[in-house]
């Protein structure tokens, strides 16, 4: 499993745009991807549930990935996190 602390950095938090990239990256790999905010597991492989998820900037958000792919995902989906989804 992969598992990896982080902070959303970008301004507007997971708002329409950052979501639906952060949705894209997720779909593209077998494995799933869960961000756990708080109490909340959110899947982020779901639009609805990442902005339900209601995730400001600033917020500390632990990435969790499990499946065969998970590295590379995880990796992937970092790197898009930290670079604050190009905003």
């Amino acid at each position: 499993m992969f598992v990896k602390q982080m902070v959303i950095k970008n301004k507007s938090g997971l708002h329409a745009r950052p979501a639906s990239m952060l949705v894209q990256a997720a779909s593209k790999f077998k494995s799933s991807v869960n961000i756990k905010f708080g109490d909340k597991m959110i899947n982020a492989k779901s639009i609805i549930s990442v902005l339900a998820g209601g995730i400001n900037s600033g917020a500390e958000i632990k990435l969790m990935i499990e499946g065969e792919d998970e590295e590379k995902a995880g990796q992937s989906i970092s790197s898009l996190v930290d670079s604050c989804f190009g905003e």
